[in-house]
């Protein structure tokens, strides 16, 4: 997820997942050398269908989208889903979705982020196992998890900051295994709101279960700035039956973060109830 800012000062708590367009953080490239993206690789991620606009590498992966982790492999791979169907703001979902269900996704936040971070967590969680949905969600503090919850430090770069990133099911049928929230202090301040956190991990467990931004088709809805369409990319933007055309203010799936609380509107719980 992701937060742009036209003045950082005033939009000290802007976002990776989400953001309001008057106060919004996005991942940009660096402009050093070390951190420049080849044009082979920036045609690669704009031949997936996803936006060649303010990647960045992190890592051995690139950074899509404010806050989708693409792999060298994801980058060689081909899209053989469902045809993309491109209309207003509506609820998305990937090719890939979390199978064998009623089952539970163990989630375990690494014991090096603080207690925000373990209360966020705990706050995504129910609000989610609130739904009843055929998946629920776990908190664990050993053994594996099927998602794990870490941190990394990045400042502002371009007028955006990284609040947290995630990627995609496994063709498998297993969640995205990996969510990075962003410990910097421009991300969420020196004493992180525990709704804010909250509502970033509510949304990047959103993209490991197989939800798509729902302005993937045009992200300066809550991004501002230019208009992009993301594209149906190798995961596929496979339209939701039951979620509304036109503009859908406040989804959890917003491309931008609000730089505050947000949950689950009712058009993102027809979402859920459908796919789980």
């Amino acid at each position: 997820m992701r937060k742009h800012s036209f003045n950082a000062l005033l939009c000290l708590m802007a976002g990776i997942a989400v953001a309001t367009v008057s106060c919004k953080k996005d991942n940009v490239s660096s402009t050093k050398s070390a951190d420049a993206i080849s044009t082979e690789t920036l045609a690669k991620i704009e031949a997936l269908g996803f936006s060649a606009a303010d990647v960045h590498k992190f890592h051995d992966d690139y950074i899509v989208e404010g806050d989708i982790r693409l792999t060298e492999d994801d980058l060689n791979g081909k899209y053989t889903g469902p045809v993309l169907r491109v209309a207003s703001s509506e609820q998305y979902r990937t090719t890939n979705l979390v199978t064998g269900t009623p089952r539970t996704i163990t989630i375990k936040v690494a014991s090096s982020l603080g207690s925000a971070y373990v209360a966020g967590t705990d706050t995504a969680i129910a609000r989610y196992n609130r739904l009843g949905l055929a998946i629920t969600f776990s908190r664990i503090t050993s053994g594996t998890a099927s998602i794990t919850i870490s941190g990394f430090n990045q400042g502002p770069s371009g007028g955006y900051i990284t609040l947290g990133s995630s990627g995609f099911p496994t063709s498998s049928g297993n969640p995205y295994s990996s969510i990075l929230m962003n410990t910097n202090s421009q991300a969420y301040g020196s004493n992180p709101n525990v709704l804010y956190v909250g509502s970033v991990i509510q949304h990047e467990i959103g993209h490991c279960i197989g939800f798509r931004h729902t302005d993937y088709f045009d992200r300066s809805y809550s991004c501002g700035g230019t208009a992009t369409n993301e594209g149906a990319s190798s995961v596929g933007a496979i339209w939701i039956p039951g979620t509304p055309t036109g503009a859908d203010a406040n989804s959890w799936m917003l491309s931008c973060s609000n730089g505050g609380n947000r949950t689950f509107n009712a058009n993102d719980i027809i979402a859920l109830n459908y796919l789980y």
